[in-house]
């Protein structure tokens, strides 16, 4: 018979990995610990999971909340993973639900909650992070990359018409390695509905060249084929 006495009790938290591109460079939303453990400490957003709720519910409350983000609702979370290692709060045993999102147009946090501050700050710049979020932070950059792979997205972080060098210096953003042009070129043409033509339209874009072609963004919702990441150590 099922005693629920016999066996110990522990918390469930979720934790959120919210990434955005600006000025050519990855971010990543951080709060800085308002209380121990780790008090002063950078960490990923997130919290304790209420009995009334369900894991996504509290990944969007406590995003709101410790953020200051007023527009939760709409964001898209995709569900990363599990942490479950029995050391990762020296409160007591915590099990993470961890979410990750790659977000265009991304505001300017405020903290809040029981986060003492929040900032995007530079991806690579933020030192290490409170419990075993940097090893959460490592997966879900892994996960992002792989969005790219696979879908449009990285045109949601470009003008309405945009060049493919701008394009392109989305995914190298995000990817964190140089491209070909003239590969990424290729490779971004041959992929059915990712970008569509503009007709007549051009932009000078600082170089000796001619003006580049403007593209929008197509109507496919995945890749077919995906463009991958180069593999490491040669650019692609």
């Amino acid at each position: 018979m099922y005693d629920k006495h016999a066996y110990e009790p522990f918390a469930v938290t979720v934790d959120l990995a919210v990434f955005t591109v600006r000025a050519g460079r990855l971010w990543i939303l951080l709060v800085e610990r308002g209380s121990e453990p780790f008090a002063g400490w950078w960490a990923l957003p997130g919290g304790f999971l209420r009995p009334d709720e369900s894991a996504e519910a509290a990944a969007r409350r406590e995003l709101a909340e410790e953020t200051g983000f007023a527009e939760v609702a709409g964001l898209h979370l995709e569900q990363l993973r599990t942490y479950s290692e029995p050391d990762r709060d020296p409160r007591m045993r915590v099990v993470s639900v961890a979410f990750a999102a790659l977000v265009p147009g991304a505001p300017e946090p405020a903290g809040g909650g029981d986060a003492a501050r929040a900032a995007w700050v530079p991806f690579g710049e933020q030192g290490a992070l409170a419990f075993d979020h940097d090893r959460i932070l490592a997966d879900a950059h892994h996960r992002i990359g792989g969005e790219l792979e696979r879908t449009g997205l990285a045109t949601e972080f470009c003008e309405p018409e945009f060049t493919l060098g701008e394009l392109r210096l989305v995914y190298e953003a995000v990817w964190g390695t140089g491209l070909d042009p003239a590969n990424f070129r290729r490779k971004v043409l041959a992929t059915p509905g990712f970008v569509t033509p503009v007709a007549g339209a051009s932009r000078l874009t600082g170089g000796r060249g001619k003006p580049a072609a403007l593209y929008r963004a197509g109507g496919a919702a995945t890749l077919h084929p995906p463009l991958l990441r180069p593999t490491e150590g040669r650019r692609s």
